[in-house]
């Protein structure tokens, strides 16, 4: 099946790079010109968790002809996905590698029997155009891949080129490793996001760490409450490991906070390099998820509400990244 990585970025570089590598076929697509333009000029440069330069298919959006089997889709958030039936074989499938609880919208799109979710446990970021530096560890590359509604015939073929890149794990709790995930990217991406950190800086710093912690709770409380069930990251249940009813358990998850990001100490959020450029970021759709889930089921979130209007007075100007933003969720 011919496939394709829409949305080229960062990640998106770094996976197009492993799966080519590997000898496969895929295009990166991507509307950012100038990264286009590099790829096309000097191939795919990976640095940092892998070293590499690899020659790509790189196609701006005007640049696509045919339809693809495979699409997987790495966009931001909250854009119009209607375009994606035009490039999508009757028979394909959109794999979405997009943080938060992105499936509903790609349904919407293309229905539910042409869609597959992909929960990624690693990051990238682009260092200039043509240049991706995978700011994980190489062996901690990790794909939870499962079908939002039911078996799908595509998810053998879709598994075996993310295989091109790190270790891939079918899951029929789709849901679970959504929401594991998700949890994760409320409280290190966010505080990333807002304070200028990495990380490794988020989990280390004693402020920060415990902001992070009573994140992670709120939405392990919603998920719960949901109905959802966590699964393991990287062979941890995080819930398991940092839920707390105690001070000696909160002390114990406070203690082994830093070692969970060990392996992604170097990754920032891209949503900080958003708010740096005085763009929207994606905070609606990652803590913004728990939240609208917590208010239809009763659970209060104020951490989670904070960091996101923090976020949001960043995005209009009238708060700079720093951290000192950190004591606002205190």
């Amino acid at each position: 099946m011919r496939a394709a990585v829409y949305g080229a970025g960062a990640m998106g570089t770094v996976l197009g790079a492993f799966i080519t590598a590997a000898g496969k076929q895929i295009d990166l697509i991507s509307r950012n010109c100038a990264h286009i333009a590099a790829l096309k000029e000097r191939g795919a440069q990976i640095c940092g968790g892998a070293q590499m330069t690899v020659k790509v298919n790189a196609l701006t959006p005007d640049e696509i002809s045919g339809r693809y089997g495979i699409i997987f889709l790495m966009t931001k958030q909250g854009g119009d996905l209607g375009f994606l039936n035009g490039i999508l074989e009757e028979n394909g499938v959109v794999c979405t590698l997009q943080n938060g609880l992105p499936e509903d919208a790609v349904i919407q799109a293309v229905g539910a029997d042409r869609c597959l979710g992909c929960a990624v446990s690693w990051g990238a970021t682009l260092k200039e155009n043509g240049i991706a530096e995978l700011t994980s560890k190489r062996g901690k590359m990790t794909f939870a891949l499962g079908s939002p509604n039911g078996a799908n015939s595509a998810v053998g073929e879709v598994a075996n080129l993310l295989a091109c890149a790190g270790e891939v794990k079918v899951t029929e709790n789709l849901a679970g490793a959504r929401w594991a995930k998700l949890s994760i990217n409320c409280a290190f991406s966010a505080l990333s996001a807002v304070c200028g950190m990495t990380f490794g800086e988020v989990g280390k710093n004693k402020t920060t760490r415990k902001i992070a912690l009573e994140i992670l709770n709120e939405a392990f409380a919603v998920a719960n409450k949901a109905g959802v069930t966590l699964e393991k990251i990287q062979g941890h249940r995080i819930d398991k490991l940092f839920s707390y009813k105690n001070a000696v358990k909160k002390r114990i998850a406070l203690a082994l906070l830093p070692y969970a990001m060990h392996s992604h100490k170097k990754l920032v959020s891209g949503m900080y390099f958003d708010l740096k450029a005085g763009k929207t970021c994606e905070i609606g759709y990652i803590n913004g998820a728990v939240t609208r889930v917590a208010k239809k089921l009763g659970v209060q979130t104020p951490v989670n509400d904070k960091i996101i209007e923090i976020a949001r007075e960043i995005g209009r100007g009238e708060r700079k990244i720093c951290f000192k933003n950190a004591y606002l969720c205190l």
